[in-house]
């Protein structure tokens, strides 16, 4: 009798062990019971009917990350160029992930190396280096629309790095530079051309006014002196001039006019 109660309770313990399961909180366990789909489980603890039920696959639904590269693919505007991204992508349904496609991290990975260069062909160059984010949309959009009959979803797409040949490298840094000294030239010109119309303003005043430019000439006599210290020899005839319209400034600031 006691061997017979032994051996019960090792079967039971044995189906137990069969049968008790632990899903972590971020994962679902796929159960087939007979070979068709039961139900999805987890997280925590649940049961399987031993040689009934089975576990196809314990799927993840965390977001996962998946590196891509793209080398010497031709850009809409046929320009050679090399791209690596990471694709963000999750399992939103785990009977679809485990039942509808073999080995779905796989796919993705094939997915989207084939959306990154159908991307690629479908974008100028200038694009493709100056909107990354509208480029990263795009592609993530293409690898979405592709995955989610099997139940994956791609949160997110980022282009890490484009590469260029040397070349158009160089050229393209010769034509940067040919843009920066054509509005370097553009503002020296603007501001020549300003210059030029104060000092027109200017010519206009003095030759209506032979006194202001008589005054000028002495402004610019002593700026040029105040600090060098240094003998100007003056023609007599600027002199006479220069003398009489001092004589003149004077002649005004002495006055006290008629109201005094």
């Amino acid at each position: 009798m006691l061997i017979v109660l032994a051996v019960i309770a090792v079967v039971v313990l044995v189906i137990l062990a069969r049968s008790v399961r632990i899903a972590f909180e971020w994962q679902r366990a796929v159960i087939l019971r007979l070979g068709r789909f039961h139900k999805v489980k987890g997280p925590g603890i649940y049961l399987v009917l031993p040689f009934v039920d089975s576990v196809a696959q314990v799927i993840d639904l965390r977001i996962q990350t998946t590196t891509i590269t793209a080398e010497q693919a031709l850009t809409r505007d046929t320009v050679a160029v090399g791209v690596d991204a990471i694709v963000f992508w999750q399992v939103e349904n785990a009977e679809t992930a485990a039942i509808r496609i073999a080995n779905y991290r796989e796919a993705i990975e094939r997915v989207a190396q084939t959306s990154l260069r159908e991307m690629i062909g479908a974008t100028d160059l200038s694009r493709l280096l100056s909107d990354r984010r509208t480029a990263d949309e795009q592609l993530r959009q293409t690898i979405t629309a592709k995955t989610t009959n099997w139940g994956v979803t791609a949160r997110s797409v980022e282009i890490k790095d484009v590469a260029i040949p040397r070349e158009l490298q160089d050229a393209m840094s010769m034509q940067a530079q040919a843009e920066r000294e054509k509005d370097a030239r553009v503002t020296l010109a603007s501001a020549e051309r300003a210059i030029a119309e104060q000092i027109l303003e200017a010519a206009k005043l003095y030759g209506s006014d032979p006194n202001a430019l008589k005054l000028r000439q002495m402004n610019l006599l002593y700026e040029m002196n105040k600090d060098r210290g240094t003998t100007v020899l003056i023609p007599t005839d600027m002199a006479i001039s220069l003398g009489s319209v001092v004589a003149v400034a004077r002649t005004v600031q002495n006055d006290p006019g008629p109201g005094a």
